[in-house]
């Protein structure tokens, strides 16, 4: 069931090692979902419970989790060393005494502090054990950046479920219907298509509502005049690719369509600079130029992109790796891979928006999607 060979995990884990030398580390204690994933295949719906991979500079990794989900470490990863908690056994106690038995008590120990399932109460209780620990935090997302071509490879399945969902979704739009029904045939036919769970559900959202970020359905009923927002990433082998359309159910105002072509000129603007050598801020920047141009900077407050690829819910994107927005000087290069959705907001009465999920290639970049831009009226 590994989603790759054994020789792409063995590939990252000594890039990581080579990281750790550099840094001074002895052992890198590594406890978000997606870093897990990406060094050893582990997946499994119950991440929630504190799952930790201990990665030593020289050494074998070992694999710290819950009892329950070890079938799952064996059956996904290629981790040799997997030991156990029960569920009445404390997880903060667990590691610290497996990390004693190994004499690295006391070394150069660093740990993930961003990760999403690390509360407080755990890492206060890690610290009193282990003694005061480095913060690890970054050092395996730097080698999440560059994907594999393996990785590329995953990332365009997921678009094609991405596109299976979002047609499904744009051809169920009509006046009387809901937002449930469209939500509904974007999800079956993206699961239908090859789609695992998603690390976040679409966004459906229409009429006033849609005009409020981050909305999604709730039952609403289209009417004649409403703009309705499609966004949802498809997930194959945990990495995404995702994508925003919009859809008018009769004849749009004048204000949307010139913001519609506003988003589109933006897109193509910060697709003109995703090349390698510019920087993140650069593909920005382009699409902002052309949003201050149309006189629609204050419906524009937010980053242009993100990175994407592996994702467990609560988000599909890889947006704390790095962003496409002002002051990033990270430097692109081949391998990198961004969602860039340009929207405009009239708040508190709709949104139009268009995306893709670019890679960056040797010579600039590589749009996943086959579905045209432009926002039909039905």
């Amino acid at each position: 069931m590994a989603v790759f060979p054994r020789e792409e995990f063995e590939t990252r884990q000594q890039a990581l090692r080579s990281v750790l030398a550099e840094h001074g580390i002895d052992l890198l204690l590594v406890n978000g979902p997606e870093n897990l994933f990406y060094l050893t295949g582990q997946q499994t719906p119950g991440y929630y419970t504190f799952a930790c991979l201990g990665i030593p500079v020289e050494g074998e990794p070992f694999l710290l989790l819950r009892e329950l989900e070890s079938w799952n470490a064996q059956a996904n990863t290629y981790v040799t060393e997997i030991v156990t908690y029960a569920d009445n056994i404390a997880p903060g106690d667990a590691l610290a005494s497996l990390i004693a038995t190994k004499g690295l008590k006391g070394r150069r120990v660093a740990l993930e502090r961003t990760a999403w399932f690390l509360p407080v109460a755990l890492y206060e209780k890690l610290e009193a054990a282990l003694g005061k620990t480095l913060d690890g935090s970054g050092l395996v997302e730097r080698l999440r950046l560059i994907k594999s071509s393996r990785e590329i490879e995953m990332i365009a399945k997921a678009a094609g479920t991405t596109d299976a969902g979002m047609l499904a979704g744009m051809q169920a739009v009509k006046a009387g219907g809901t937002e449930n029904q469209v939500a509904a045939r974007m999800m079956a036919a993206s699961i239908e298509a090859g789609s695992e769970y998603m690390g976040m559900d679409p966004f459906v959202t229409s009429g006033p509502k849609s005009g409020i970020p981050h909305t999604t359905w709730r039952r609403r009923t289209f009417e004649p005049g409403d703009g309705v927002l499609l966004e949802m990433a498809g997930c194959f082998n945990r990495y995404h690719a995702a994508l925003m359309r919009t859809v008018w159910i009769g004849r749009p105002p004048e204000k949307a369509e010139d913001m519609m072509k506003t988003c589109e000129e933006a897109l193509e603007a910060a697709l003109s600079r995703v090349k390698p050598g510019n920087t993140c801020a650069d593909v920005h920047n382009a699409a902002q130029a052309v949003i201050d141009r149309r006189g629609y900077t204050d419906n524009y407050r937010k980053r242009t992109g993100y990175g994407i690829g592996v994702a467990f819910a609560p988000d599909w994107g890889e947006g704390n790796i790095v962003s496409l927005f002002h002051n990033v000087k990270t430097e692109l290069q081949p391998g990198m891979c961004f969602h860039i959705p340009p929207a405009l907001r009239d708040y508190g009465q709709f949104t139009v928006g268009v995306s893709e999920t670019v890679l960056v290639t040797e010579t600039g970049c590589r749009t996943f999607s086959a579905i045209p831009h432009g926002m039909p009226v039905v």
